[in-house]
């Protein structure tokens, strides 16, 4: 019996050149990059929690309560 082959097939790859509808010739390289970074902070979330959250929306909303509840917590531990 001949052993099954595991190996996938190679497609055809992508031709490593721009089409010629996409003109970039009057472009500047980095021209929005610090703006970008200044207002950006990006984080990586493991997978498990990333799947509590579908949106940016969702997590924001939920370090608001966090931090909602964390400034009632310190509020008590002073007063007590």
């Amino acid at each position: 019996m001949k052993r099954a082959n595991t190996k996938k097939a190679q497609t055809k790859r992508n031709k490593p050149e721009m089409s010629a509808e996409y003109d970039f010739s009057g472009g500047v390289r980095g021209k929005y990059a610090a703006q970008y970074n200044s207002g950006t902070n990006v984080v990586l979330l493991d997978p498990e929690v990333a799947r509590a959250f579908p949106d940016s929306k969702s997590v924001n909303d939920a370090l608001r309560a966090l931090l909602t509840i964390a400034g009632r917590a310190k509020i008590r531990r002073r007063s007590a």
